[in-house]
């Protein structure tokens, strides 16, 4: 009777510390969770001083907070954890006069410089330059080698027209 008593206690400590364990296992996929208003860069950049609250609702979307005892502050919070991951946030905030025109802006987004500038250390400037600026020139494939074979088999296919059908007469007979 002992034997069996030990036997099952040991096997259902078994059981649950795996079945424990499966709540954590490593190849479960979890989700990643959004919540909030999601901001961009890009929607900061459009924004201006002087703006109407409506104007800043059409670039910005509704607020996620309205301050029921400050009317002239709307708040922005995006929250993002990835599956198994740290959360991370960013909040804006806005700031209205009396007169329901934007004044300021606080929080992680800033006029005219994106984050991955900031980190970078980069200017604002967002200028491209062409990709052939400032790079050697193509060096030409050796003879006999594959590369050259290649460029010499698409060097000399022959394009072929595509047919276009003619059109249909609509006028009847």
């Amino acid at each position: 009777m002992q034997n069996n008593t030990k036997l099952l206690l040991t096997s259902l400590t078994l059981v649950g510390l795996l079945a424990l364990a499966g709540c954590s296992f490593p190849g479960v996929y979890k989700i990643d969770i959004q919540q909030g208003n999601v901001v961009t860069q890009d929607m900061i950049d459009q924004l201006r001083p002087g703006m109407t609250r409506r104007q800043v609702r059409f670039i910005m979307g509704n607020p996620l907070l309205q301050d029921t005892f400050n009317t002239n502050r709307w708040d922005y919070l995006y929250s993002l954890q990835p599956g198994g991951g740290q959360r991370q946030q960013e909040r804006m905030s806005i700031f209205f006069n009396e007169n329901d025109q934007l004044v300021s802006l606080a929080g992680d987004f800033m006029p005219g410089v994106s984050r991955d500038q900031e980190i970078l250390g980069g200017s604002g400037d967002t200028t491209v330059s062409p990709a052939h600026q400032g790079q050697p020139a193509e060096k030409p494939a050796k003879a006999g080698s594959l590369e050259d074979s290649i460029q010499k088999e698409i060097d000399t296919i022959e394009t072929t027209p595509v047919p276009t059908p003619a059109p249909l007469e609509t006028s009847p007979q």
